[in-house]
């Protein structure tokens, strides 16, 4: 199928692109401290700009260093010494006909504490003791910068008016001055002067995702009572000011993009008079078309609703479409939009409808750097699979000195390291054909093995067959397809049905086994006399060998798996009891997955029954004690069910070690992790292979 619209040109204002595919912002942690763009920076965009995208936006660049540094390792603007580097940097992209775009930024009350002012000592000190500061640093913040923030001793965010802190900022939050505004005015100003000087194609103004731009424009975060809050003329001056600012000083030709969150979206957490809603997001877009805007970048919602703009799994693939084209129909100028599109034909039919001009494709594009090229002529993409993975990641790691990561794509922060192609035929068997198995198949069929996977069960997935089961999970096995897709057109050897066998293997003669024979799911055994089959995992109800309709179930462990399986057993029309042992629901798990799935559970009925644990189970009942106070409780039903974790699968390669092999082993049958700890070990070790 051809996509011809998607290929097709289009000006941003002076700039003309050579096709339809935006690289939108997205802050995965790869720039130097002092802001200026580190080598593994330019190759992670360069990457993206070779794989045929046409235009490229930066992440978030910083304006100033005193209240407006999101992380250490965050590229900026904010002075004359980043010209000659994003000069530099610019010239790379360029190279491969791609645009750029840099997004000029300013957290806003979405900063933590710890950047109040820290960022101009930490890059002197950084200089000064040649190094050694950022070790220390990075070795301090994971654990002071919490206990920083729950003792409030670190100085409050910025923001247009003194207002609740934003959800995974934490602190305090204090009103900007009068002065401050007027200087973040010409600070932004002065970035977008630099970056014309850099030779950058033009700018774009982050007013979406609840940062300060947007900040200004909300009701709900501007309180102001002066000129810059209150009516919707005056909560949008901020913006007018550095956008007419900008058009003075650069000139009109210089093309200003604005991402604009269209709608808060404050109605999904059940609080629809905070913000504002669609109708006066597209008067907002309309507003900023008159003041010289050249296009508008259609967003929605800030950190307080995250969801709706960094979807999780559950979201279907462009379902926010109807806010872009609620402003498509009233501006002239051109629209982009992410609008979670997650493959070509999606992406053509939305620029054919009117939707928008242009497809903004970040996590797609994280996932596959060849998105662009692979839609246009041919192969199979490797499809983001909505894990939010890349987000967790980065954020987990900002205070580390880490860069994001990406569950489909373990190649994200090593572009410029090339795996040397000198397979030259050599045998290498893996065992096992997840997610592990089959990303060490492919990249070792990349360097020209021979491979052939040992897979015991008759279809290739592993655990990510499980994952996928749950209701509106089904984009986790999107993963195992694009993988199995790729290694046999690769020419793997995928032998199902038939476990790991030493003679067998030994008769390949293989130059080195890996073994991803993943993990079992933990299964203790409990007091009393409950027949075998009253007690079930959580993988037997996922797997569909155990079929439960109408039934009353204690389900214990409420990790991501158990409330997934909560989900599927509710479906089933089962009343479900969750019975955790820890404080709180799903610990460890990502936040914006428990905003997603515990409200439908409790719309369904779920009931939960936190800081107790499972600690005897017999016929019809089981009983539950509390882990503080020791006393029980019984709690009657048909079926338990345990979704208490998994152990690693150590038998294979044992057997293997036993027949004379020394087997690499990977993914959960070396240590029980999720899909990217397994895709990065697969990485690691077919480096590790000479």
């Amino acid at each position: 199928m051809k996509f011809e619209l998607l290929a097709s040109p289009i000006r941003i204002g002076t700039c003309e692109i050579k096709n339809r595919v935006v690289l939108p912002p997205m802050h995965l942690g790869f720039a130097n401290m002092d802001g200026t763009p580190s080598e593994r920076l330019t190759r992670y965009y360069e990457r993206r700009a070779e794989g045929g995208a046409g235009l490229l936006i930066t992440e978030i660049t910083r304006v100033d260093d005193r209240t407006g540094a999101s992380t250490f390792t965050q590229l900026a603007a904010s002075h004359d010494y980043h010209i000659a580097p994003m000069r530099a940097f610019v010239d790379r992209i360029h190279r491969h006909g791609a645009k750029l775009f840099v997004q000029l930024h300013h957290p806003g009350r979405q900063n933590v504490g710890l950047m109040m002012g820290t960022v101009p000592l930490s890059m002197e000190a950084q200089k000064l003791t040649k190094g050694a500061y950022g070790k220390a640093l990075f070795s301090l913040t994971p654990a002071g910068g919490p206990f920083l923030v729950e003792h409030k001793l670190l100085p409050a965010a910025a923001a247009p008016s003194k207002c609740p802190p934003a959800l995974l900022s934490g602190g305090r939050v204090r009103a900007l001055r009068k002065k401050e505004i007027s200087d973040l005015e010409q600070s932004f100003i002065a970035a977008a002067e630099r970056m014309l000087k850099a030779g950058v194609d033009g700018v774009e103004l982050h007013a979406a995702h609840g940062y300060l731009l947007q900040q200004f424009l909300s009701p709900y975060t501007n309180r102001r009572t002066d000129e810059y809050g209150g009516s919707l003329e005056n909560r949008m001056r901020f913006l007018l000011n550095i956008l007419k600012g900008i058009k003075i000083h650069c000139g009109k030709a210089f093309p200003v993009i604005v991402r604009l969150s269209v709608d808060e979206c404050y109605d999904t957490i059940g609080h629809p008079e905070w913000g504002y809603h669609l109708d006066e997001g597209v008067r907002m877009a309309q507003i900023l078309e008159e003041n010289g805007a050249d296009a508008i970048d259609v967003s929605c919602g800030g950190y307080d609703t995250i969801n709706t703009w960094m979807e999780p799994v559950s979201f279907q693939p462009g379902w926010r479409s109807y806010m872009a084209k609620a402003v498509k129909e009233a501006v002239g100028i051109p629209v982009l939009a992410a609008n979670l599109i997650r493959s070509p034909a999606q992406a053509e039919a939305q620029l054919g409808d009117g939707t928008q001009d242009l497809v903004c494709l970040g996590r797609p594009q994280i996932a596959d750097p060849d998105w662009t090229k692979k839609a246009l002529c041919g192969g199979t993409i490797k499809r983001c699979i909505n894990c939010l993975n890349c987000f967790e990641s980065m954020e987990k790691n900002a205070y580390r000195a880490r860069n994001g990561e990406c569950s489909v794509n373990p190649l994200l922060g090593h572009e410029g390291e090339l795996l040397p192609e000198n397979g030259k035929g050599r045998t290498v068997v893996v065992v096992g054909a997840g997610p592990a198995g089959l990303m060490a198949a492919e990249l070792l069929a990349r360097r020209g093995f021979s491979v052939t996977i040992f897979e015991k069960n008759e279809k290739c997935g592993g655990q990510i067959l499980l994952a996928a089961a749950p209701p509106e999970k089904e984009k986790t096995g999107w993963m195992i397809e694009d993988l199995e897709k790729t290694v046999r057109a690769l020419g793997v050897t995928i032998l199902l049905n038939t476990p790991a066998d030493g003679e067998k293997i030994r008769m390949l003669s293989p130059e080195a086994v890996i073994v991803a024979a993943g993990s079992h799911p933990v299964k203790p055994s409990f007091a009393g006399d409950a027949a075998s089959d009253f007690v079930v995992c959580a993988e037997d109800i996922l797997s569909g060998k155990v079929q439960l309709t109408g039934e009353k179930v204690v389900l214990a462990g409420s990790g991501l798996t158990g409330l997934e399986t909560a989900q599927a057993l509710t479906a089933a029309s089962c009343r479900v009891t969750i019975v955790e042992m820890a404080k709180e629901l799903a610990p460890g798990a990502w936040l914006q997955h428990k905003m997603d799935i515990l409200p439908k559970l409790a719309q369904a009925g779920v009931r939960f029954r936190v800081g107790q644990r499972l600690a005897s189970v017999l016929d019809s009942r089981v009983e539950i004690e509390d882990v503080k106070t020791k006393k029980r409780d019984t709690l009657v039903c048909d079926r338990v069910v345990l979704a208490l974790g998994s152990r690693p699968n150590a038998q294979v390669a044992e057997l293997l070690r036993c027949a004379g092999f020394s087997p690499l082993v990977i993914g959960d049958c070396d240590r029980v992790g999720n899909i990217a700890a397994a895709t990065k070990a697969a990485y690691e070790a077919v480096r590790s292979i000479p």
